[in-house]
C-alpha cells in the first residue's frame, strides 16, 4: 500500500510579478483532470493517490514560479521527479501528461510556457540516460 506523502511539505502559494498565486485550487484542478483520464490510478495507489497527485503537482507549478522568476529550473526538476517515479514503476506517460494539465490551467502564458517545455524533457527522458 502506498504512504501518503511525507518529507518537505509543498508551498500552497508562491509569488509571481508581486502577485500571491493561491496553488492550491489549481492543483485540486489538475487532479480532478488527471483522475477523470486516469481513473486507475485511484485504485492502484489507494486512499494515498489523491494527495500524492496535489502534492507533486504543488511542487511542479512552485517549480514553473520559480524557473519564470529565473531561481531554479523546471525541466530539471522534472527530471529528477521522473527519475524518482520511475524507479516506482510509476507510468512517465502519467507524469507527463500531468504537467500538460498543469499547462491548461494557468492563466500565465510564461507559466504555460515552461509547462509545455518541461513536458518534452519528461517525454523525452529515459532511464537509461
Amino acid at each position: 500500500m502506498t504512504r501518503p506523502p511525507s518529507g518537505m511539505p509543498p508551498p500552497t502559494s508562491a509569488t509571481l510579478d508581486g502577485e500571491v498565486i493561491e496553488l492550491m485550487p489549481l492543483a485540486e484542478a489538475v487532479a480532478d483532470r488527471y483522475f477523470d483520464e486516469f481513473p486507475e490510478d485511484l485504485e492502484r495507489y489507494g486512499e494515498a493517490a489523491r494527495p500524492w497527485e496535489i502534492h507533486d503537482t504543488l511542487h511542479t507549478f512552485n517549480w514553473a514560479i520559480l524557473d519564470v522568476r529565473g531561481f531554479t529550473n523546471l525541466e530539471t526538476n522534472m527530471l529528477w521527479l521522473a527519475r524518482v517515479l520511475v524507479a516506482r514503476d510509476f507510468p512517465l506517460e502519467h507524469l507527463a501528461r500531468n504537467v500538460e494539465l498543469c499547462a491548461d490551467v494557468v492563466a500565465d502564458e510564461r507559466l504555460a510556457t515552461v509547462l509545455r517545455a518541461a513536458v518534452v524533457s519528461v517525454r523525452g527522458y529515459s532511464p537509461d540516460d
